[in-house]
Formats: structure tokens, sequence, C-alpha cells
């Protein structure tokens, strides 16, 4: 896992495949090389681009391409966090860089920074691939990460643009002002500014302060110490922070010198070597040999050293070696990524200690603890019966057959070789293993060797010769020998062992420094250097570095080149070193310095002397920096992180270990240093990286299974430190922490370590079955039953219980009685009441699920039973609980009221607990809803009140959301209370909120906003509002296109309602353009109809409707051929045109609509269709028509009259027809007919009132003169065009 940026000039010590071969001077990349105009623009600060994008994409490994579903996932999740940002501005806070602003659509986050610290450690996180691991977690769910293998084959991959990179880097130095420089090319001093420029070699380290407005800048070399100005064109920034932060930090020369030769070795190199030009020493230390002579290595060679130790193969002298004078091709490189030079300093370097080890197996143990073989579960507690569709998804490898032998064999031969070493390390452990000389500083063969412990008080008042014998023989021993060990170590243990007796340092150093005349003046050289070495170094612990410095530089002299103890030499130049470091005596020990450097840097296993030494390792870093030699920088960098933790000073160990870390290539070379620095990110408060350094360990150490199990402790602690949880609590396990628990397993099968393998596994059952993914959970615990059966019975009993529930809450009855029924049968001979009454309860769970209700019955009171032998309350109650609930199902009501009510009584009675009341809160839950079936309902209520309230007291979120959605059903459908209604939903958006799904969120706002607007006041219609946009931007963020533009309706209801009317077009036109931009027609049409019916049935504006329906609407149900869809819509803009009296409009529509619905072949449409025409022709005083039409709708009704609504329909139509024909056509005979036919069907319905109308019209027409005036009716002459079967619309 890891990003595909980095920053240019980036080097590292290994090759990724495909990668090109470094230059020999990797630390300077052609991005820098510039030309001089170009190089004085970029210093430039308005060039300084201020933001940078960082764009990331999602791939598989195994197909090596974008993966697709994940990609569209990820994309998603970051626009629902472009509103709501405060997760990403914290991760990247993590990541120190600044959020600008998210680009969902582009999958990018554009990112600022205002120091250079930010830009250093977010590109370092960037080159480890911790972006893209802090990104997984921020754009996946727990989908993702209990799906193993989708896991392991899923990358994200990040990229930015390195010259925005680069641009932002110079920029942010200049800011500052003062920044190191390489020198590009030799500068010489002008004759007219002698004294004022610097003289400059190429590749020369230079401190710069920017001086405005010049093309020279002051400057200071790092190798002579002098000052004066220097042009800008000829110097080129270092590209690396780090190397600028470190060199600003650790301020010191470099000390190389100007005649370095340029044939530098540049690669670690053992073994032998040949000389390809000779040497005559200077010095006594150094070795002289010919041309073409053969040197043995002592240690290694290192790039960037100018020395080595060697010994000559010929004279058999020992000696520093110039490097600049061997073949470097003569030599065994070594491998380019080994700042570790054997396995004891990779392990020294970080060792887990007792007390983590403890504290991680005891966390363990605390967390795969279940109490399921004392105590009983209840029904339908965790109960996962609605379980998602895409399970299989989620399965990781080996569900579907969880069984010993093939699969499980597999399963190990994977894990084995995946931590298998590749052909590189074991031939660099071959050639660790080779180099057996007797340089090498050895360890102690015998830990118990006794040393001599001297109590030589009497000596020192008379200094006799014979009372400092002992001492000096034991001193003057010619080269090392294993009791000198506490004479160099770190501790000053040679206090407390070898000199003992002196109870004042004072005393000891008199002591010491008479005993060093006697060895001078007995010409002793061994014994005298090693106490010139003791008085120093408690010199050194006084601070008098004077005085130090002199007797170190007595014992290098008098032991006038001799290397016979290494260990010696070794310390006494480092010391040495780090006193001129110290006093800044360069002008005297630059040589000193370049071989202290060497010896510091190239001996293995060598132990730290002094607590100053860092001042010697940062000398060397510097070396490395100013030479270029990534492996020298790796070594000094593993140097300076052993040497400060054992300080204590984790604050300055974590750039070192980062630094480290990069040099060691992907994937790290070892996991040691990915383990520092999870201990680093995890004090430092820093828990996205505490987790993504511990994803990206290397090959498994030797402290395997304790330290991964260390690593799962502290990733669930940071996990629960990113969710936001005051205080953990290992009830539940965090989805992030599956890869480190699959780790751990993995490390303990190749121990065969079986408890804690089984503990693990227990575990990631826990996490399955919490985001209720049984199958994970059944391959788990199958594995854990195998191992608990290697075990011990009682362990192979609580693993057999575990995988029975899972089975269980699986809804796998048949499964878990496979599993029960021999477990019953076995403890027929034991004496366990308690443990037969777990499986008898369990038993009748599964015999439940079964429906086998009577052998269910039975083992519940068998269960019952044992409880109340043994006396346990709660197992009283949980059986009496399932006893309801089976009865319950069975609707045997008063019966299930009667046990409920007894469970609750004990629960209260029992202690509280977080488990307990959970469990209560189930019980009341089954007692609220059979109370509620009894129409108890104030009863049901205060169940249900009382199980929120439980909820509420331990901050348990789940059981809220249970008891909340019942109550909010009680309110809403069984006894409506619309205030309490909405104070139940605007606690379950709390919760929904709390939990951290958008999608329930968005749901909630929903019904909120119609809740609030059913309430119609001016404040619910304004909050509605507010609900109803809210609700708006989450489903835009989840892509719920659907909801998206129902919100945008509801929203333009509101404000139409509110009568904010220059709003209301603005939010129905959004939602159609929505549906039109993506091309749903079906989704256009049905939102222009609902946008006119926002008018349509509305009180102002309601010609408004008309361009929906008839500009919008109508073209787009023609187009999809939606007849039904066009008949609705011109019946409404008939209707509505009647109401706004534009009855030529109407005839026109109505004419349409009663043609369409002669097609529909639904006979209702069409009665309806010519019922409004007729009422149009009414209206335009065309009442022939309009007769023709009523006398249509008539025929159209069916023969005999089947309900009372068509009875009504009948005398209604009659009557209107009478009065039509009497009093606008002047029929009296027809109206008589009419209305009878219309008495008719009131006397049908019953209708007294109906009837004394319809009679009233009769005597009104039959007392009339018209009555008596024409003898019969006229209807023949009236045309029938429509109801008589003759011409169609």
């Amino acid at each position: 896992m890891g990003g595909c940026f980095c920053i240019p000039g980036e080097p590292s010590l290994s090759l990724g495949p495909g990668k090109e071969t470094p230059s020999k001077d990797p630390a300077i990349s052609s991005e820098f090389t510039s030309s001089p105009e170009d190089k004085e623009k970029c210093f430039l600060p308005q060039n300084m681009t201020p933001d940078l994008t960082l764009s990331f994409s999602v791939k598989s490994r195994s197909r090596r391409c974008v993966n697709g579903p994940l990609q569209e996932a990820a994309r998603r999740r970051l626009w629902a966090l472009e509103n709501e940002d405060q997760e990403v501005r914290a991760l990247f806070k993590d990541l120190s860089a600044r959020l600008v602003g998210i680009q969902s659509q582009k999958a990018q986050f554009l990112l600022t920074f205002k120091t250079m610290e930010e830009i250093w450690k977010f590109s370092t996180y960037l080159n480890l691939g911790y972006v893209s691991a802090c990104l997984e977690h921020l754009l996946f769910d727990h989908k993702y990460w209990l799906n193993c293998r989708l896991v392991e084959d899923t990358e994200i991959q990040v990229s930015v643009d390195d010259k925005d990179l680069e641009t932002i880097h110079l920029g942010l130095l200049t800011q500052e002002g003062h920044f190191f420089c390489r020198a590009m090319c030799s500068v010489a001093q002008p004759a007219e500014k002698e004294g004022e420029c610097l003289t400059l070699c190429e590749n020369e380290l230079i401190s710069v302060k920017i001086a405005e407005g010049g093309s020279e800048w002051e400057g200071m070399s790092l190798v002579t110490g002098q000052r004066g100005l220097v042009p800008v064109s000829a110097l080129e920034p270092l590209p690396l922070p780090f190397h600028q932060w470190f060199l600003k930090n650790y301020p010191g020369s470099c000390g190389l010198s100007r005649k370095r030769d340029s044939t530098d070795p540049c690669q670690i190199g053992r073994g032998k070597c040949k000389a390809w030009k000779g040497y005559e020493r200077e010095e006594k230390d150094e070795l002289n040999f010919r041309r073409g002579e053969s040197i043995d290595i002592i240690g290694f060679v290192i790039p960037g050293l100018q020395w080595f130790i060697g010994k000559s193969t010929c004279s058999g002298e020992v000696g520093f070696v110039p490097t600049r004078n061997i073949d470097p091709d003569s030599y065994s490189p070594m491998s380019k990524n080994s700042a570790f030079f054997s396995d004891e300093e990779r392990c020294s370097l970080w060792v887990l200690e007792s007390d983590r080890k403890a504290e991680s197996a005891s966390f363990l143990h605390t967390l795969a603890h279940t109490d399921i073989t004392s105590v009983y579960r209840l029904s339908g507690f965790e109960s996962i019966q609605n379980l998602p569709n895409d399970l299989s998804a989620s399965q990781p490898e080996g569900f579907k057959e969880a069984r010993p032998g093939g699969s499980w064999e597999e399963h190990q031969a994977a894990g084995s070789g995946q931590s298998s070493s590749s052909e590189d390390s074991s031939l660099e452990d071959e050639l660790l293993s080779a180099a057996s000389d007797s340089y090498h500083l050895p360890e102690p063969d015998d830990l118990d060797d006794p040393e001599l412990l001297m109590d030589l008080h009497g000596g020192q008042e008379e200094e006799e010769a014979e009372n400092f014998a002992p001492i000096l023989a034991f001193l003057d021993h010619e080269g090392y020998a294993d009791h000198f060990k506490s004479l160099y170590d770190f501790s000053f243990s040679f206090l407390t062992s070898s000199f003992y007796s002196f109870s004042e340092e004072d005393e000891l150093v008199a002591y010491l420094e008479a005993s060093r005349k006697w060895a001078k003046w007995s010409h002793m050289t061994w014994a005298h250097a090693r106490l010139c070495f003791l008085l120093g170094r408690l010199s050194v612990r006084k601070v008098k570095l004077s005085q130090a410095r002199v007797y170190f530089e007595e014992a290098i002299h008098i032991l006038s080149g001799a290397f016979g103890d290494l260990a010696l030499v070794a310390a006494l130049y480092i010391n040495l070193a780090a006193i001129y470091l110290r006093q800044r005596l360069r002008h005297k020990g630059s040589v000193l310095l370049e071989k202290a450097g060497a010896l510091l840097a190239c001996l293995p296993d060598r132990e730290s002397s002094a607590k100053n030494e860092l001042d010697v390792v940062a000398y060397v870093l510097r070396q490395g920096i100013a030479a270029g030699s990534c492996p020298l920088e790796a070594r000094a960098c593993f140097l300076a992180i052993r040497l400060l933790l054992r300080l204590g000073r984790y604050e300055e160990v974590l750039p070192f270990a980062e630094r480290l870390q990069l040099l060691s290539g992907h994937p790290p070379a070892s996991d040691t240093v990915a383990t520092i620095l999870s201990f680093l990110y995890d004090k430092k408060y820093l828990p996205h990286l505490a987790v993504a350094s511990v994803r990206q360990r290397g090959p498994q150490s030797a402290q395997g299974m304790s330290l991964s199990i260390w690593q799962v402790h502290l990733v669930l602690q940071n996990a629960t430190k990113l969710l936001g949880v005051p205080s953990p609590s290992w009830n539940e396990v965090s989805p992030l922490a599956c890869p480190a628990l699959r780790q751990a397993l993995a490390a303990c099968e190749e121990q065969a370590e079986r408890h804690p393998q089984r503990a693990l596994c227990l575990i990631l059952s826990k996490v399955y079955l919490q985001h209720r993914s049984p199958d994970g959970a059944i391959y788990y615990l199958s594995q854990a039953s195998m191992l608990g059966q290697l075990l011990s019975e009682q362990e192979a009993f609580e693993s057999s219980l575990c995988l029975a529930w899972a089975y269980l809450l699986a809804s796998q009855a048949k499964k878990a009685l496979d599993i029960l029924d021999p477990l019953l049968h076995s403890l027929k001979e034991t004496e366990s009441v308690t443990q037969k009454g777990v499986v008898h309860n369990l038993l009748g769970l599964a015999l439940e699920g079964e429906g086998r209700v009577n052998r269910a019955a039975k083992s519940y009171f068998r269960a019952l039973n044992g409880a109340r032998e043994m006396g346990d309350m709660r197992n009283q109650a949980v059986t009496l609980a399932n006893l309801g609930h089976l009865t319950l199902k069975s609707w045997a009501q008063q019966l299930a009221r009667d046990y409920l009510l007894q469970a609750v009584r004990l629960y209260c009675e029992l202690q509280a607990s977080v488990e307990t009341d959970m469990e209560l809160v189930q019980v009341l839950l089954w007692l609220a809803q059979v109370l509620v079936h009894g129409r108890q309902l104030a009863s049901g209520r205060l169940c249900y009140e009382m199980a929120l309230l439980f909820g509420l007291r331990h901050r348990h979120l789940k059981s809220q959301l249970q008891v909340t959605k019942s109550l909010c059903h009680f309110y809403s459908s069984v006894s409506p209370n619309p205030e309490a209604c909405i104070t139940y939903h605007e606690h379950w958006l709390t919760l929904a909120q709390q939990l951290r799904d958008r999608e329930m969120e968005g749901r909630l706002l929903e019904s909120l906003g119609q809740l609030y607007r059913n309430l119609n006041t001016a404040r619910s219609l304004r909050r509605s509002l507010t609900c109803i946009k809210e609700s708006l931007r989450i489903f835009i963020d989840l892509g719920e296109r659907d909801k998206a533009t129902e919100a945008w309706l509801g929203a333009g209801r509101l404000h139409y309602l509110m009568q904010e009317d220059e709003l209301v077009e603005l939010y129905l036109q959004a939602a159609i353009q929505k549906a039109l931009k993506s091309e749903e027609p079906s989704l256009a049409l049905k939102l222009y109809e609902e946008a006119g019916d926002v008018f349509f049935n509305g009180t102002r504006h309601r010609h408004r409707a008309v361009e929906y329906y008839r500009a919008g609407a109508v073209p787009l149900a023609r187009r999809l051929k939606a007849v039904r869809t066009e008949l609705r819509i011109f019946n409404k803009l008939t209707e509505l045109q009647i109401s706004l009296e534009g009855y030529d409009k109407a005839l026109e529509f109505a004419t349409l609509a009663a043609r369409l619905s002669t097609v529909t072949g639904d006979q209702r449409q069409e009665l309806v269709a010519f019922h409004r025409l007729a009422t149009v022709y009414y209206s335009l005083n065309m009442y022939e028509m309009a007769e023709d039409c009523y006398l249509k709708t008539l025929s159209l009704c069916p023969a005999w009259l089947q309900s009372p609504k068509e009875a009504l329909y009948y005398a209604k139509v009659y009557y209107r027809l009478g009065r039509l024909t009497f009093y606008q056509l002047k029929d009296a005979h027809d109206a008589t007919e009419y209305l009878w036919l219309a008495l008719a069907a009131a006397v049908l319905l019953g209708d007294e009132e109906l009837q004394e109308t319809i009679r009233n019209g009769l005597d009104n027409v039959c007392q009339s003169p018209l009555w008596h005036s024409s003898p019969s009716g006229r209807s023949s002459e009236r045309a029938r065009w429509l109801s008589g079967g003759g011409l169609a619309l």
C-alpha cells in the first residue's frame, strides 16, 4: 500500500520493480538541474502555487486496473463529505496538510501548506504510503474491512504534481529566509570583492540567508565555517525537507575535505578488497599497503565515509584505510536496504518490554472472554434475521468450508508462503554469517564469568606498587576480554561492579589517577589506555570536557595505532570526537572526526558508550547528506534512533525513524522501524497514522506473535479515538482492526501458539457478528472449535457453544441442533447443572427456530429448573423471557404477558449492568407489544418509555434506536399524537447522526418535514422547510436522484405554502432540470405533473400550473406513449380552466381528454372525461351538446345499479338533465321524464331530502304553462351525436 508520489530527488536504498536505476548521486535530481536564470526565478515567492491537488484512484492489485465499484463508492462517500468536511479536515490535520476543498467528481483534494514542517511531514507520509492507508479509513465502511480478500487486493494510489510541490517547497524556503543549498559549480572570490565573497567548491553545502533585492545572498560554508556573499545563480536548494530540517536543528560542520576524491564506492561492502593505489600512512593508526595488495575489511565499507578499518593480508597489521584507494568492485556488495548490519542490531533496536507483553496478553484474554458457558442467551437478542443481501461479498477466504484437513492446512500454507524471505535477503544473511573474523565485536561466551571486584582502600594511603598490581593486571590484557564490557557500556556499570567499594566518585577518580601513574611508570600500555579512558568518562560525567579530552588524547597516543581491543579504540575515538564537536575544535580534529565516524558507522553490534555520542552520529549524517550517500544516511538514522530510544528522547526519534523507513524502500526491509513508528504515533496521539503504520509492516520479526498482539491492542485503542469514543469499551471491536487481527492470527499459526490463536478467532468472530455478517463469524468460530478440542474440554465446550449461538443468529437452527444434541448427551454423566441449563436454553432457541414449539417449551422449562436449582436469577429471567417470546409467537397473549411480567420483575431485582439492562430492554419491547395488542395502550406506552430510559442510561445507541422506532410507530399509527411523534422522530434523527448513517438521516429528515408540514403553522412550516433542505443535501451527497428530486419539489411546495413565491419556481425548475440532464424522461414527466399540482391544488397563481402541464408534461407523455398520464393531465387542465372561467380552453382540453378516454379501454375514465365535457358545454350555453354528453356518461354506467354511489350519480345527473331541458331547452315533457328517473334513483338510495327536492322540481314543471302548451317532448328533434352512437369526437 503506498502512494505513487515522490518528492523530486527523493533517494531510496531499494529499487522497486519497473523503476529506473538511480544515478551515482541520487540526491541530485534532474528536476533541479536548471539554468541559473530559471533557478533564480524559482526563488521568487510570487511563483508559489498556493494549492496542491491530491488525486486518488482505487485499484485492484490482481487485475492491475481501477476497481470500478469501489472507485464509485469512494467517490460517493467523498461527495457526502463535501458539505460536512470536519472528518476530512481532521484527517489531513494528522497528515500535516490543510484542506482547501474537495472535488468529489474528480476524486481530488485541494491542499495547502503554511510551513516547511507541514510540507516535509506530508511528503514523508505520502511516500511511506500512510496517506493511501488513511484514505481507506476515510472512504470505506465496515463491509470493506470485513472482506479480507478485497482488503488484500485493493490499494489506493495517490498522486500529486511534482512541479507544484517543488514550487511550494521553494516558496516556503524563501518565506522562511534561512535554508541550505548546494553549490552547483565552483565559485572563486572576485578580486574587487576580496574578503566579502565566499569561495566555494562544487557540491559544497552552504547555509544561506536571503538578502532582498539582490543577486547575492549571505552564506556560510558547512565545510570551512567561513562566511561571505554567494551568487544566487550558483545555488541549488537541498530538495529534501528532511535535510533542511536536520541541518537547521543539528548545526555543525559536515567535515568533507575540499580535496575529496570522486572515486568513492556507491554500495556497502564487506569481505576482502584490493588496493588500486598504494598508501603511505600519515598517522600511526593508518595502514600501509601497496597497489594490488589484498585487504580484509573489518566490519563494512560505507559510501560517503573517507575511511574504513582494514587488515593487511600480507603484514597482518590493522589500521584505517582510505576508501578512495581501494577498488569498489573488488569487495562483496551488500543489499542496498541494509541499515542493519546483523540480525542482532535489527532486533535490539526495539524490543517489546515484558510489561507490554503481559498487558497485551491480558488485553487479548479480556477481549476474547465470553460468559456463554454460564449465562443463558435471550431469544432475538443481537438478532440478525434481516441480513443484507450481499453477505457473500464480505466472506473471507474459506468461509464456505471451515473443516479440519485440507482447507485448514492450505490456510496455514498461505500464511507461511507470505512470510517467506526472498533470495536477496537469504544472500544477505549468508554474507553476514560469513564475516566471522576476530575483529567483529564479540559477545560474552559465558554471562556468569566472574569479574574483578576491587576493595583497595588501604592501598590509596601508602600508594605502594603492590597495592595496584591487581587492577593493573586486570586492565593490562592485550585485546578484548568479556569482563571489559562493563567498562565500555552506556550505563557506567563498572561503578557498581568492578569498583563497587568506592562510595564516593572522587575517591575512585583519585584511585584511578594513581593507578594511571603506576601504569605509565610500568609501561603497561593497555592498562594505561584503559585507565585514561575511565578517567575521561568520569570527567565527561562531571561535564569537565577539557580534562576528559586530555585523557582521551593520551589514551589514543599511548595505543599508538594498536587495534587489539577494537571496542576500546572505538569508544576512545567516538568520545573524543564528541568533545571536539561540542568544543568546536574543527581545526584540530577534522581527521579524527572522519575516523571516529568510520568506527561508529562501520562496526556492527557496537554498544554505545556515551550520551554525547549523538553529536558524532549527527556529524556522520551531515556527512551522508553532503556526499549524497543514501546508505550512510540510513546507517546514521539507525544509530540516532537506537541512541535516542535508549536516552528516552522519544520526541526526537520520529523524524529519523520516518527517514529510515523511507530509505528502506517498499516494502520496508524490516518491521522493526514500522513498529517504532506505530509506538511513536500512538504517543503523539495521531490515531490515523498509528493504524496506517501497523498496516505497513514488513516481514515478521522474531517477536512475531507478541508484537502482533501488541499491535492489535494499539490499533483498537486508536480506532476508538478515530470514532470519537470518550472511553474505550471492548464490548465492540472496530472493523479497522481486522487486518491487524488477521496478521496476529497468521503469526500465531506460524508459531503454533494455540491459546492466542483461539482467542484471536473468537475476537474476529465477535467483529463479524457485531456487523451482521454471520458467515464470517461461523468461519472463525469453526477454527476456534477445532483449536478448543486440541486444548481442553472446557475450551472445546465453550467454542462449541459459541459456534451454535452463531448458527442461531444466522437463522441456521438445524446446524445449531447438530452441535447442541451431542453436547447435551456428553453432559449426562456430569453434575454441572449450569452447563446443562445453558445447553437446554440454546436447544430451546434452536427448536423454536425449527418451529417445534412443544419441544422448545420443554427445553426452556428444563433450563428454568436448572437456573432455579442454582439460584441464578438472571438465567431465570432469561428463560422466562424466552418462554414469553415463544408464547407470543404462538398468539397466546395472556400467557406471554404473565411470563414476560415475571421476567421483568426478576430483572428489576438484579444488580444493574449494561448486559442485563439491554436484555431488559428487549423484554420490555415484547411486553409492550403484548399490551398494545390487548389495547392496554397506557401500559404499553409505559413499557416503551422505560425501555428507552434504560438505553439512555447506558448510552447504548442500538437499543435506543430499536425502542425509538417502536415509539414512533406507536404515536403515528396506534395512538396518534403528532407532537409526541415529532419528539421521538427528532431523537431518532439524533441517533442516526451519532451512528453516522447518512441514508437513515435523510429518510428521517424527510419524514420530519412531512410531520411538521401537517401541523400547518408558520413555525412548523419553517421547521419543515429546514428538514427538507437538510434531507436534500444528504440525498445529493448519497447520489439518490429520485429522493433528491422529491426533496426539491417538497421545498418548492413549502415555499408556496409560506407565500415565498420568488423561490417556488427556483426549486421546482431545479428538480425538473436535474431529471432532464440525467436523461430520465419518466422522472421528468412525473416532476412536471407534480410541479403543476403545487399550483393546481393551491389557492394562488393557479394559472401557472398550465405551463407545467401543457408545455412540459403533455409532450413527454406523448413521447413516452403514456396515454393514461396524458388523459389525467388533460382532465386537470379542464378542471383548472373551468375554475378560472376559461371555457374556450376548457372545451379544447375536455375534448382532447374525451378523445383519449375512448382508447384507454377504461369506462370509468371515459365517464369522467365526458362528464367534464358536458360541464364545459353547459358553461358555454351549448345545452344540446351538454345534454348529449350527460346521456353519454349515463350510457357508460352499468345497466343495474350496484352501489349507493352509482344510485346517487344517477339521481344527480338525471336531476341536472331535468332542469337543463326545462329551463334552457324549454321542454317540459322531457324534463319530467328525466326527473322521474332521478326520483327513482333517489328512492333506491333512500335519501328523503333528495327525493323531496326532486318532487318539488316535478311539481314546478307540471304546474308551469310550458307543460300545457306542448302536448309531448321534442327530444327526437335534438341531435344525439354521442349518446346515440353516431359521430365520434
